[in-house]
């Protein structure tokens, strides 16, 4: 089983509101990427809530999701990976690290992702746009230790730096992989794109 974890705990400091209650067209930020996540080939869906958490949780209650609570938001979006993947089900073999506040992230995307971990078996996948390296990235639960005792910088690229071997990259030539909205002017150019 093969299930996606949407961070959606942080505080959103830069933007200045809790970017994942913020609107997008009749939805809000979360509810989009979520949908999409729910459109894609992944078994399950984790949300990892933090600031705001009972808010969040509401916009989300009719879709079928589970949640789990980072009560450690504040020290950043490592915390909420691992959080993420120690809540994570026993069938599970691999997690789909995703972004709440990616709501452009198309489902064929996440299924081209999981689809390549699932014919070649390498352990992380990640797409790629134009070379550059995006989300949503799928590692293996077989590092889930190693994920856990992960501290500070670089987070989880670590792991991903740490197998070569058992890493491979997926040209998926969607730039939404590249971009997150961290700002409120990167808020107004999803808007603008999506024609919202």
């Amino acid at each position: 089983m093969i299930y996606a974890v949407a961070l959606a705990a942080g505080e959103s400091r830069r933007m200045g509101a809790p970017k994942q209650l913020l609107p997008f067209g009749d939805k809000t930020v979360l509810q989009a990427v979520v949908d999409r996540l729910l459109a894609s080939r992944a078994d399950g869906i984790l949300v990892v809530l933090g600031c705001r958490a009972d808010e969040v949780r509401a916009t989300l209650a009719d879709r079928p999701v589970q949640f789990v609570l980072n009560p450690d938001y504040v020290r950043g979006m490592l915390s909420s990976v691992q959080i993420g993947v120690a809540a994570l089900p026993s069938d599970a073999r691999a997690a789909l690290i995703c972004l709440g506040d990616q709501p452009s992230v198309d489902p064929a995307v996440v299924n081209r992702v999981i689809e390549v971990h699932r014919r070649t078996g390498k352990g992380i996948v990640i797409p790629t746009s134009n070379g550059k390296r995006g989300h949503p990235a799928l590692v293996s639960l077989r590092y889930r230790d190693e994920i856990l005792a992960l501290c500070g910088e670089p987070g989880l690229k670590a792991v991903m730096r740490g197998h070569p071997e058992d890493t491979l990259e997926v040209e998926v030539g969607r730039p939404e992989i590249l971009d997150d909205m961290d700002t409120p002017e990167d808020y107004q150019k999803a808007i603008k794109a999506h024609g919202l």
